[in-house]
């Protein structure tokens, strides 16, 4: 069931991004390409707001993740600009822990996500003054304080969750009732997609985010994105 006031849910997100487009500039949109960051850029997008949007290509995405690219490319004439690890960094960390390493180790694993993804988080981040994701409390144990504006001193500058109140029900609802481009792994039982050789598909009942590292436990199931000396950035939360 969608949240029972779902039309302000949206306007109150519209008025977020617009105020982001306003204030903020220069202001970027990190998009896994997933569900919720879907009905994000069809928001920025659709409203031709002034927020670039980028996505961390990994190297180790499924095909129907990068085959988003083209559908938004499609649908709105917009190219999403890949932020990709470097080279010689994976080559070290493969050549020395082997291509799976993190399978191994909870450590293993975060640095293989810190050289895939958190150090071009980090180039794609230099020079602006805000970043949104498409974070919602509603997805794990590990997000259940998360804010729609916070003060993200680790990068220095403003950080918004413009979903963070949205449920799934709601996101699937903007979805259909907009003709919003997705995945078609969230089709097969895929409600949180990372790299492939991370996900899988879940089971009834199991938490959305229970096909991300799935050997971890659930208090650990972080790539780094959000997370400074080991603790999520919760540092200031500014209503």
């Amino acid at each position: 069931m969608i949240s029972a006031d779902y039309d302000g849910l949206v306007a109150a997100t519209r008025a977020t991004l617009e105020r982001i487009a306003s204030d903020f500039t220069p202001a970027v949109f990190a998009s896994s390409l997933a569900a919720e960051d879907m009905v994000l850029t069809d928001l920025i997008l659709r409203a031709k707001l002034p927020i670039r949007i980028f996505t961390l290509e990994t190297g180790r995405l499924h095909k129907e993740t990068l085959g988003m690219l083209d559908r938004v490319r499609e649908v709105y004439g917009y190219d999403i600009e890949p932020y990709r690890p470097d080279p010689a960094a994976v080559d070290a960390y493969v050549q020395q822990n082997g291509l799976n390493a993190f399978y191994d180790s909870v450590e293993m694993r975060k640095e293989c996500c810190r050289i895939r993804k958190v150090d071009p988080l980090n180039r794609a981040l230099a020079g602006q003054r805000a970043w949104i994701t498409g974070q919602r409390r509603a997805q794990s144990a590990t997000r259940t304080e998360l804010a729609v504006q916070e003060d993200d001193a680790a990068h220095g500058m403003a950080k918004f969750n413009p979903l963070a109140d949205w449920l799934e029900e709601d996101v699937w609802h903007y979805i259909r009732s907009n003709d919003v481009p997705y995945n078609p792994l969230h089709d097969r039982g895929y409600p949180s997609i990372g790299c492939e050789p991370c996900t899988r598909a879940i089971q009834p009942g199991e938490d959305v985010r229970a096909g991300r590292w799935w050997w971890e436990n659930p208090e650990s199931k972080e790539c780094g994105l959000h997370v400074v000396d080991g603790k999520l950035i919760r540092i200031k939360q500014i209503a």
